[in-house]
């Protein structure tokens, strides 16, 4: 989802970094699980994300697995170093928006967005979430707070939500680049 993401970004002509939060669960959790050793795998070579990168950027788009209807506690980690950059305001008016998976349909991906969004609320961040500004959301893994899908253990998405995480990101893309203008669309 993040690189589909990516893709949407750069074509509404956006200068694009893709990262990763790091990884802190221990191995045995990891191997213990077919689709999270291949995600870890598949996802090597993309850089760790650090804080230069969430002052860096206008528009940030956070693609989380769901754990028990919230973010991953290693998303919670990260944005737990956050401090400095809050106290600064440097996170305030960012353009924020996030996308979820879960491993069933109704496995808490919405909770998820949710509970993510009130971190960003606090740092003054600008929700861009998709509502449903695109017919693209009516179809599978379109919600108005973030595109979701459930993923089986095999890593594969149970619907096809590449158009509805492209729409978001160019969506993210246009109310940042309304932020950072001044203007009212």
């Amino acid at each position: 989802m993040a690189q589909w993401a990516a893709e949407g970004g750069k074509a509404a002509g956006a200068e694009v970094k893709l990262a990763k939060i790091k990884e802190l669960a221990p191995p045995s959790a990891i191997e213990s699980n077919p689709a999270w050793k291949k995600h870890l795998e598949a996802t090597q070579a993309i850089p760790e994300v650090n804080l230069d990168d969430l002052e860096w950027a206008d528009a940030i788009i956070f693609s989380v697995p769901t754990r028990y209807g919230n973010p991953p506690s290693q998303f919670r980690q990260f944005i737990d170093t956050t401090g400095g950059l809050w106290l600064s305001g440097k996170l305030a008016n960012k353009v924020v928006s996030a996308m979820s998976s879960a491993a069933n349909i109704h496995g808490g991906q919405e909770s998820t967005l949710l509970a993510l969004y009130t971190s960003m609320f606090h740092w003054g961040a600008i929700i861009a979430a998709p509502g449903y500004t695109d017919p693209v959301l009516f179809a599978a893994g379109g919600n108005p707070y973030g595109a979701s899908t459930a993923v089986d253990n095999d890593g594969r998405m149970k619907d096809d939500v590449k158009d509805a995480v492209i729409h978001q990101a160019k969506r993210t893309v246009a109310v940042a680049s309304w932020v950072k203008q001044g203007l009212n669309p």
